[in-house]
C-alpha cells in the first residue's frame, strides 16, 4: 500500500494507484554524454542526483518528474526533481510525466519525495530502481485533479519561501566573507606575530575522565566541546571543567582548523587545541582570523592531525590596540548572529513544510475548492 496512508485509512474521493496507470515514461529520449564531449550551453543536464552541468540542446521539453534510476546519493531522501522546460537527461534518471487529466506533476513529485524507495531498490554496490519496478510503485491520489493542484500550490509556495531564504543566506555569507577579507587584511599600523607568541596552547583531554550528560541539567552545567564541527562542537555537559575564561578551541583531528571563541567554564576533548590569548589579545579576533586567513597545511598519510607545536608557528596579523581588535570581531560576530538566526528560520520552515507534506499528502488535512 501507499506510504502516505494515514492510520490505514484512504480518504474519501482519494485512491491508491500505481504509477503505470497515471504517468507516461520518457526514458527512451535520454542521451548520456561524457563530460569531455558536452557542448556548453544553458540547458540543465540532469543525472541521478540532479543538475550535473549545463549544455547546448535538449532531450526533453515540457513538464516532467525525474527519479534516480541508479547512482542515488541518498536512499532515505531519494532524489526526485520536478522540472519544467528544456532539459537534457542522461540514462541515470527515469523521466515521467503525469497523464494530463489524471495527475498534476508537482503533486506527483511531492508524493514521490515522501515515498520509501529503499524497498524498491535492487543491486549491490550500485543500487538501481528498475523501470518495471517503478511502474508498480503506488501513491495515494485525490481523484479530483483540482485538489491535487491546491496541495501542490501550498507546498510549492513553501518551497519558494525556503528557496528565497536560502538565497538570502548565501548573500549574507558572501557579504560576511567579503567583510572579513577587508577587515582582517593587515593595515600599516598592525603587527605580525605567531599564534604561539600571543596564546598559551594546550590539548584537550580524554572523555573517559569526565562524568557527563548529553543534556544540560542543574548538576551538569558546563559544556563539553569536541573536534566535531556540527553543533558548534558541543558534545554534552559535565559537572567538571578544564578551562575558565576566554579561549579559542581549534579542531585538531580529521577536519582541521575550525576555530571557535569560548567563554566561561568548559571541558575540551577529542583532539581539540585550546588557545588562551594574552591579556591584550581578543580571543574573538583570533578565532575570526584563523577561520578566514590561515590555511593549515598538514603532511600526513593517515587522519590529518594538528599539533600544538605546529599551530604555534603560524603567523597572525592584528592591531596592537585590543579595542580595535574587539571592534572588528564584533562586526563579524554580529554578521554571524544574523546568519545563525536565518539558518534557524530556514530549518523551522523546513520542519513546517515536512509536517504540511505529511498531513496534506495523506489526506488528513483537506484543501477544498
Amino acid at each position: 500500500m501507499s506510504s502516505q496512508i494515514y492510520k490505514n485509512q484512504i480518504p474519501q474521493d482519494w485512491e491508491v494507484v500505481k504509477l503505470e496507470g497515471i504517468v507516461e515514461i520518457y526514458d527512451n529520449l535520454r542521451i548520456p554524454v561524457a563530460a569531455s564531449l558536452r557542448k556548453f550551453g544553458t540547458t540543465p543536464y540532469y543525472g541521478a542526483n540532479g543538475i550535473q552541468d549545463y549544455v547546448d540542446g535538449f532531450t526533453h521539453n515540457g513538464e516532467f518528474v525525474l527519479i534516480a534510476e541508479d547512482g542515488a546519493n541518498d536512499l532515505i531522501n531519494y532524489p526526485v526533481n520536478y522540472v519544467n522546460g528544456e532539459i537534457w537527461v542522461n540514462n541515470h534518471a527515469h523521466v515521467v510525466s503525469g497523464k494530463n487529466k489524471i495527475v498534476n506533476n508537482k503533486f506527483l513529485s511531492y508524493c514521490l519525495k515522501i515515498t520509501n524507495f529503499s524497498k524498491f531498490i535492487v543491486g549491490g554496490t550500485r543500487t538501481k530502481l528498475n523501470g518495471s519496478i517503478l511502474k508498480n510503485i503506488e501513491i495515494l491520489l485525490p481523484k479530483d485533479k483540482a485538489e491535487q493542484e491546491r496541495i501542490a500550490q501550498v507546498l510549492g509556495d513553501m518551497d519558494e519561501l525556503i528557496g528565497a531564504k536560502c538565497e538570502l543566506l548565501d548573500k549574507k555569507r558572501a557579504i560576511k566573507q567579503a567583510a572579513a577579507q577587508q577587515l582582517l587584511t593587515p593595515k600599516p599600523h598592525w603587527h605580525t606575530t605567531t599564534i604561539g607568541e600571543i596564546c598559551e596552547i594546550s590539548a584537550g583531554g580524554d572523555l573517559s575522565r569526565l562524568t557527563f550528560s548529553p543534556i544540560k541539567t542543574d548538576k551538569f552545567l558546563n559544556p563539553i566541546y569536541s573536534n566535531a564541527v556540527s553543533d558548534n562542537g558541543l558534545y554534552g555537559y559535565s559537572s567538571d571543567f578544564d578551562y575558565e575564561g576566554n579561549f579559542i578551541t581549534v579542531t585538531a583531528r580529521g577536519y582541521i582548523g575550525y576555530a571557535a571563541a569560548r567563554n566561561g567554564k568548559f571541558c575540551s576533548i577529542g583532539r581539540l587545541l585550546n588557545l588562551k590569548p594574552k591579556l591584550n589579545i581578543s580571543c574573538f579576533y583570533v578565532a575570526e582570523y584563523i577561520n578566514h586567513f590561515i590555511d593549515f597545511v598538514i603532511e600526513s598519510t593517515g587522519v590529518p592531525q594538528l599539533t600544538a607545536p605546529q599551530i604555534s608557528k603560524y603567523k597572525i596579523s592584528l592591531p596592537k590596540d585590543k579595542t580595535e581588535q574587539e571592534k572588528i570581531a564584533q562586526i563579524l560576530s554580529d554578521m554571524d548572529d544574523e546568519i545563525s538566526a536565518l539558518q534557524d528560520e530556514i530549518e523551522k520552515l523546513k520542519m513546517i513544510k515536512q509536517g504540511a507534506m505529511d498531513e496534506l499528502l495523506s489526506g488528513k488535512i483537506r484543501l477544498k475548492g
